[in-house]
């Protein structure tokens, strides 16, 4: 769905409704986990994002993607589950790599375990940090994306993705006791 469309409509049919939530929902759902570090929480923050985006369709002027607009919705949302008390801490586990050519059990143990490491230092780092390395770095949302979803300064997403970078370089040394640690 193009977002001139979304903006000259007032309420979504039943075939919109599925197209938008087939093309959105995994990526809500992820960042929804990132945001919250529990399934079940990104499972209801996911399905209120949509159901809120699909009650509020009339308000999307088109200024900004619909990934984006989704984005602020389920932030939004998260952040209301946060303030409810129910957050509690857990890990992360089981991320891949998706590669089109089968490679080695080796290759593929190092990649999962190096994965896997890059990911639970990730969610050490400190909300602020996480947040906007995932949607910079994972979503590729861009600077002015991201000051649109987090209502800062582009000089603020600039430094903060610099700080985050910084930051996850320190703990991935740390971890690893390795000298030289590049995220990019």
């Amino acid at each position: 769905m193009e977002n001139e469309y979304l903006k000259s409509i007032t309420k979504l049919d039943s075939p919109e409704i599925e197209t938008l939530v087939k093309q959105y929902w995994h990526d809500v759902w992820q960042y929804a986990f990132f945001l919250t570090r529990q399934e079940h929480m990104a499972d209801d923050i996911a399905q209120d994002t949509f159901i809120r985006a699909f009650r509020s369709i009339a308000s999307f002027r088109g200024q900004c993607e619909v990934k984006t607009w989704l984005f602020k919705i389920a932030r939004n949302t998260a952040y209301n589950y946060k303030k409810s008390a129910f957050l509690k801490k857990v890990t992360l586990r089981g991320l891949l790599f998706e590669t089109k050519a089968a490679p080695s059990a080796e290759t593929e143990y190092f990649n999962r375990s190096m994965t896997n490491d890059l990911w639970s230092a990730v969610l050490r780092l400190p909300p602020k940090d996480r947040e906007i390395l995932i949607l910079h770095a994972h979503y590729e949302l861009s600077h002015m994306e991201l000051t649109e979803l987090l209502g800062i300064a582009e000089g603020t997403v600039k430094s903060r993705i610099h700080r985050a970078r910084a930051r996850l370089a320190r703990e991935m040394k740390e971890e690893d006791g390795h000298a030289e640690t590049d995220i990019r």
